[in-house]
Parts: structure tokens; sequence; C-alpha cells
């Protein structure tokens, strides 16, 4: 251990300089310390059976619900980070609400009284509670840059938002970066309703996601942010009151008390031709024609204020090619697209999210089908 600047200066000055024996011997000394040290290796890591990792998890893992101005709200699912009451979730959780409230595994209700920090690109936000003096128990947060395809995951959260949890396991189907910004895993486990911002983990029981979206139409799509953004987003955690968050969060009232729509703030990808490997001309022929029929049907309806039969609309065709689609590039951005548009609240911005990967394909189809 390094000795404090106090520590190192309280040697008298009129003590000896030890003669060649004495540094001998402690060269002798040092050598042998550093070989100790050399040979010492961390301690190994256990893996854990799923049985383990929830019984072990259970008291740090909390139920999210949000209350709305004009009624409504939002439940799912939380899981504390610190020992003062930092907890994580997602944004779409508590995003605009104008109370919090957290649920512990005793059943005891505590009011969220500050918001921390939000990632809108991630779905992420920090929330934070009182809590007695010994504070909460918390999880482990693992290395998410370590996971890869094949390897189990399990996850715990909490059904149709009531406090009894649930575990499944599976595998990660994949790593997708869906942008430069944003990687996401793609997993087997299944997800209930209400299990948003509930911890994945892998084996050892450390936490290296975050569940954040599910596709229910028929497929099993699961997905989770990788906790390296948790991390960056807890280091930069300032706090603020639950009624700021409100005011920042919420869409704004234009004049005279008409409901305005969420700023749009349009992503559409850019891909390079070669997202197309694979594609047959037909098949780039036959998405471009639909991407287009289904623009013609759906924008009338978002511009008469019919935002949610516009996602809808967007929506059918984006499953479909997703599943259907000949070449994995075309999968993938469509994909992607239903992800996007899974973490957002609003079916404007649901609606946008789609619009976007529709453009991108067209751009990319367009860019192939016409040559350099």
């Amino acid at each position: 251990m390094l000795l404090s600047r106090k520590a190192r200066n309280t040697v008298p000055v009129s003590a000896r300089l030890p003669g060649r024996g004495a540094v001998a011997t402690t060269l002798a000394v040092l050598v042998a310390v550093a070989a100790c040290a050399g040979n010492a290796h961390p301690a190994p890591r256990t893996r854990l059976s799923p049985k383990e990792i929830v019984e072990r998890s259970k008291p740090a893992i909390v139920r999210v619900e949000s209350t709305y101005e004009g009624g409504g709200g939002g439940v799912g699912t939380g899981f504390a980070v610190r020992k003062d009451g930092l907890i994580a979730t997602n944004l779409h959780v508590v995003t605009g609400a104008s109370t919090i409230k957290v649920i512990l595994l005793d059943q005891s209700e505590h009011a969220v009284e500050s918001v921390l920090g939000w990632d809108a690109d991630r779905d992420l936000a920090l929330i934070r509670i009182a809590v007695p003096k010994e504070g909460m128990p918390t999880l482990t947060i693992g290395d998410s840059d370590a996971v890869s395809a094949g390897d189990p995951v399990l996850a715990i959260g909490n059904p149709l938002g009531v406090l009894d949890y649930t575990v499944s396991d599976g595998l990660i189907s994949s790593v997708r970066a869906v942008s430069p910004a944003l990687t996401v895993l793609q997993i087997s486990a299944p997800i209930s309703q209400g299990s948003s911002g509930g911890p994945l983990f892998n084996p050892y029981g450390e936490v290296i996601g975050i569940a954040t979206a599910i596709f229910t139409e028929g497929q099993n799509l699961n997905f989770g942010v990788p906790s390296k953004y948790l991390r960056a987003l807890i280091d930069a955690a300032k706090p603020m009151t639950v009624a700021e968050f409100n005011e920042l969060t919420r869409p704004q009232p234009a004049p005279g008390d008409a409901p305005r729509a969420p700023r749009i703030q349009r992503h559409v990808p850019i891909h390079e031709v070669g997202v197309l490997t694979g594609c047959s001309d037909e098949s780039l022929v036959a998405v471009f024609q639909a991407i287009n029929e289904t623009v013609t049907i759906g924008a009338p309806l978002y511009n008469e204020g019919n935002h949610e039969a516009c996602y809808r609309v967007y929506e059918g065709t984006a499953m479909k090619l997703e599943r259907e689609g000949d070449c994995e590039g075309v999968r993938n951005a469509f994909g992607n697209g239903l992800l996007r548009a899974q973490t957002v609240r609003s079916y404007t911005e649901k609606a946008w999210a789609l619009r976007d990967a529709f453009d991108g394909l067209l751009l990319v189809i367009a860019k192939k089908i016409q040559g350099p």
C-alpha cells in the first residue's frame, strides 16, 4: 500500500543508510514479494444456477409505477444499482410521469424523490428513492462487451406489473448494431409484459443487459440494452426533481391548450450497398414497391391525425418483410426499425421510427438498382 506524504516524511533525518548486507536482504525480500504477487490470480468467478441467481437478486428487483397528468400511467420493472436507492429502469416506463413510485419485495411503497438521468437513445432512466441507513441490496453490473451470440442469459421481471417475479432463460441470439451509437442484445429468453426495465443476467449473476423491447406478433423476439450504457449513465448521474423531469419529458401543449405531437427527430439510417448482399434484384424491387404502397396508405392516415392507424399499417409491412426477406441485411433493417419503434411511447414517434427505416431502405435500394 502506498504511504501518504505525511507517513513518508516521518523517517528521522539522522537515520543511517543501510549497509550492503541490509540492502541485499531488502532486495531479496522485495524479489520474493514480487514473485508471490506475480503468481497471484484473481479469485475465480462462480457460475450460479438460475435458482441461485433468482434468490440472490430478488431483493434488489423492484416494481416501478408511474402516473401521468390527466390519468393513465406506466408499469415496469427496475433494479437497484447503488445502496443509496439508485434504481435503473426503462425510460419509457417513467417518461412524462408526474409521480413515480417503487414497490420493494416486502411490498413497501416508496415515492421516487429524484431522477438522476436518462438516455432517450437507449431507453434508460435512473431514479432514486429514500432508503434506510443500511441501504438497499444491489445487483452487480457485468461486462456486456464480453457477451456474444450463443451465451446463456437469464431474465427476471414482473409480469403485467405484478410483484411476483417471473424467470426465463435462453441464449443471446445476436448482438445487433442498430446504429453507430446503439448496440442491442437479441435474446431467446421470453420477457413478460410489465418486465421492461428488468435485469438480464449472465451465468455469474451479473447484469449484462436491461430488458427493453418485446415483439408479440407470433415471434420470439426480445431485446435488451447492454449494461455498458447503464454504467455510463451512472457515471454521469445528476439529480433533478420528478417535477423537473416531467417538465422536460412530457409532451408540451401548444397555445390554446391544443395537444401538440412530440418533437420528431429523423434518424434515417444510411446504409452501404453491401447491406443488400445476397438480395436478388426481383426481391429488391418487391421490397421497394411494398414500402411505397405502404407509405401511400399510411401517410394520409397520419396527416388526418390518426397516427396509431398509420403506425399499424407500417408495422404490418415491416414485420412481414422482417420475417420473409430473402437476405439478412434487409431483414435486419426492418428489425432495427421495429426495435426502435418499441422503445418510444407515442404512436407519432412509432410511426416515424418505421418511416425512417423505410426511407433508409428506399435510398439504398434505389442506389443499388440505379448503379454507380
